[in-house]
């Protein structure tokens, strides 16, 4: 921490313009955060359980499903405190841990979402050699290295904040520690600190996007060579619920993240940050379960099973 900050303690102002709202607010994120852990615990178990589903995409995504869980826990437990509560206070040292698991966790997401983009040109380019090149070895390591990737950004960018000095107002005009509400209240915040800020945000957002993009570039120059019209639906299928996933989440998060910044857009952040951290988390089990029979059917059987267990009982 900086030597001359003198704020310890900062007011989460976020929904208190909203003082009619809490309670509506409550009940609707809390079903919300049901629902997400729901869903994407039982996308997990779904693949856990079932044999067909141990693949390198199915791994991915259950990495991705945990890595969504996670996201929302760091910030949604606390959101609903601070909904109930008269107190809306956090601590610097609480402020920064939920900064840095919040945003490693979302730049895991990226990163993860790239190796699942990657999988898939693999897959569709050289489906020979496909169990050579994507062994769960090798899916293990990128998937680590999504992780270490992620906190590692994280970690230079909380480091960049919380050496700032917060010396004026204490009141984050947000619902978590989101970086330019924070940022805005430094006495020291200088154009070489936004610009570092700027680099890494656009490495994670910009960096996985291209890549992405490139992969599915590669995979749709192959998949138009294919000379069976049902090969290149079956490819493009395998593909749809990923893109489907990547465009919602960039989405939300370009806009958020990588957009000039100034004090009349915190309200607008705020708004669109909810809809980043409820939404999305939710939408990802969603699409995959309805765009996916396997998924559907893996599904179907743990259901199944539970309500056979739930009955026994």
């Amino acid at each position: 921490m900086g030597n001359h900050t003198t704020v310890s303690t900062f007011l989460l102002w976020g929904f208190s313009s909203f003082p009619d709202l809490q309670a509506l607010l409550f009940v609707m994120i809390f079903f919300s955060h049901v629902t997400i852990l729901a869903a994407n615990v039982s996308v997990m178990v779904a693949i856990r359980l079932s044999h067909n589903l141990h693949t390198p995409m199915y791994f991915f995504l259950c990495g991705l499903s945990f890595s969504e869980t996670c996201t929302t826990m760091a910030i949604i437990p606390r959101m609903l405190v601070d909904l109930l509560a008269d107190c809306k206070t956090i601590s610097l040292p609480e402020c920064a841990t939920q900064m840095f698991f919040f945003f490693g966790l979302a730049a895991n997401n990226c990163f993860i979402m790239a190796a699942m983009s990657y999988d898939r040109y693999i897959a569709i380019h050289n489906p020979l050699h496909y169990p050579i090149l994507m062994t769960h070895k090798i899916c293990f390591q990128l998937l680590m290295a999504s992780w270490m990737a992620g906190f590692l950004v994280s970690l230079c960018i909380v480091i960049i904040v919380f050496n700032l000095s917060f010396c004026d107002s204490n009141i984050i005009q947000h619902f978590f520690c989101d970086i330019s509400p924070v940022v805005c209240l430094a006495c020291d915040y200088t154009s070489h600190q936004e610009m570092a800020i700027f680099v890494l945000s656009a490495f994670v957002l910009v960096g996985s996007f291209v890549f992405i993009m490139m992969s599915y570039v590669f995979i749709v120059s192959t998949v138009v060579k294919m000379p069976s019209a049902k090969g290149r639906y079956k490819a493009f299928s395998t593909c749809s619920s990923h893109l489907t996933v990547v465009c919602i989440h960039y989405g939300f998060a370009g806009f958020v993240y990588l957009r000039p910044k100034d004090r009349d857009s915190f309200r607008e952040d705020m708004l669109m940050a909810v809809t980043y951290t409820v939404l999305t988390p939710l939408l990802n089990p969603i699409v995959y379960s309805l765009r996916n029979k396997e998924m559907q059917t893996a599904l179907r059987k743990v259901l199944e099973n539970c309500t056979l267990k739930t009955i026994e009982h």
